[in-house]
């Protein structure tokens, strides 16, 4: 969670929304990411979409785990259950729901750590940038 942590904050500084995500495969980071809708002016390069991409084609999802400091939303959890990743660590969910009964109704092992540092990061945000906030999820 500690690499997801700091691409959040990576994107914070890029002037994006503070959100990180990681692919590992046995104890070893593969893929990172981190929300890049405000830097290329995308609609859909949220972080866990950004981390797959990054991770490049690696054939097999099996093992793997996506760690995300925010619950993934409905289109993060359709990559999710579309590659066959079956796990899930999400820093929190109380400033975003996200679409965890989706995931789990899917197969996905979902833990939602309900991290102080990643719901701070994410409330500091939205205080400072609600339309920015509510533009990526969809209001």
């Amino acid at each position: 969670m500690q690499a997801a942590l700091e691409e959040a904050t990576k994107g914070l500084r890029e002037g994006g929304i503070p959100i990180g995500s990681v692919l590992v495969r046995a104890g070893e980071v593969i893929g990172r990411g981190h929300n890049r809708r405000v830097q290329q002016a995308s609609p859909i390069l949220h972080a866990e979409i950004d981390c797959l991409q990054q991770a490049g084609r690696i054939g097999s999802y099996e093992g793997t785990v996506l760690y995300s400091t925010l619950m993934p939303c409905y289109l993060c959890a359709g990559a999710v259950v579309q590659f066959g990743i079956k796990k899930v660590v999400a820093g929190e969910s109380r400033t975003f729901a996200g679409a965890r009964d989706f995931m789990e109704q899917h197969g996905v092992s979902v833990t939602d750590l309900d991290l102080e540092e990643c719901r701070q990061l994410m409330e500091g945000f939205i205080r400072k940038h609600p339309d920015l906030w509510n533009e990526d999820i969809g209001k």
